[in-house]
């Protein structure tokens, strides 16, 4: 794709052959089992350089209360495709517009374990970016452009421990706290990407409190 910005080349090249096992250690249920559906990860210029679009889920939320994600949610009946799904989603969210999106590749599916959901990622280009805004915010209390430079700068980069004994990856970025699913997905893309920088893997960070049942 000739006419995508220089800096997503690598990681839409990439796409076609990533395997689900590089995204992520938890891959869907061999019996077919959890829900399905899928999330939106768009790209875009975020004004002093390439970001990727995130929401803040709303804090009084009945499951991942407070919790970064990309825009995105379960398939519906109506939804021809994990494009479709996610691009509705996003719309119904946050006001994304799917014509401003081109979608690049709807990557393998990868599975949440607490919440059994068997997830596509869909990797995109906001090729035109527009102000976004969350659409209902009993659902979304925040939308972000994040800054890949703040993502992938090793200030912002640590491994969060949850009191489980759960550890993975955790991003400060755009004002947010960001782990889980969504950590573990970008901590990939970073690399596949080619944008992932030298971080110290050791320093750890408690998991708020707020999190810990949500």
């Amino acid at each position: 794709m000739s006419d995508l910005p220089e800096w997503l080349q690598q990681l839409a090249d990439k796409a076609a052959a990533i395997d689900a096992s590089e995204l992520s250690r938890f891959l869907p249920p061999d019996d077919g089992s959890g829900r399905e559906s899928a999330v939106l990860m768009a790209f875009g210029d975020a004004g002093d350089g390439p970001g990727v679009l995130l929401i803040e889920r709303a804090a009084d939320m009945r499951k991942h209360a407070g919790q970064v994600a990309f825009p995105g949610g379960a398939v519906d009946a109506t939804d021809d495709s994990h494009s479709a799904a996610a691009l509705r989603e996003a719309e119904e969210e946050v006001g994304l517009d799917p014509a401003s999106v081109r979608v690049l590749a709807e990557l393998p599916s990868i599975y949440i374990p607490v919440s059994q959901f068997v997830v596509a990622p869909v990797l995109a280009w906001w090729a035109q970016p527009h102000p976004v805004h969350p659409v209902d915010q009993a659902e979304v209390a925040r939308v972000e452009l994040v800054p890949l430079a703040e993502l992938v700068d090793p200030a912002n980069r640590f491994r969060v421990s949850h009191p489980s004994g759960w550890l993975g990856p955790g991003f400060a970025a755009g004002g947010l706290f960001v782990w889980g699913f969504t950590a573990g997905l970008l901590d990939r893309l970073l690399e596949l990407g080619g944008w992932a920088k030298p971080w110290d893997e050791d320093v750890r960070r408690e998991l708020p409190p707020e999190f810990w049942r949500r």
